[in-house]
């Protein structure tokens, strides 16, 4: 796809600082980094949602995922680390390529990516439970 951004990231046309390449996977530091160490994890092929994923891709992606998020906590002294990945608009996706943010985390670092939810009665949980069994 000749248009995505990160498409041609991979095939040099756009600069970026790479720091991991296999056959499958792309890793190069975000250049609007929440942390020191922001880090996103790409596959070469283009899809532009999770779903669409092959599942030797997603394998690959995540044992990149695993190396590249040690790398960094160690690099960074790092005392945790999130891992982010959205799917649609609606979830906040902006570039239509599946890719997963690494960002280093430390104690009292001011990032704030948790949210407040609601507590669920049991019943609404299993009801959305058997839905979602039915589906798998």
């Amino acid at each position: 796809m000749t248009n995505c951004i990160f498409c041609r990231v991979i095939k040099g046309e756009i600069p970026s600082t790479k720091i991991y390449e296999n056959e499958k996977v792309f890793a190069f530091m975000d250049i609007m980094p929440g942390a020191e160490g922001h880090t996103l994890v790409i596959p070469k092929s283009h899809h532009e949602k999770m779903l669409s994923v092959p599942s030797e891709e997603l394998d690959a992606l995540m044992k990149a995922i695993q190396k590249i998020a040690a790398a960094a906590v160690k690099a960074t002294n790092a005392d945790g680390f999130n891992i982010h990945q959205s799917n649609g608009e609606a979830a906040g996706q902006v570039i239509n390529h599946v890719h997963f943010h690494i960002i280093p985390r430390k104690e009292n670092d001011g990032l704030n990516f948790s949210w407040h939810g609601k507590k669920a009665e049991i019943e609404d949980l299993e009801k959305i439970r058997n839905v979602i069994k039915d589906n798998l």
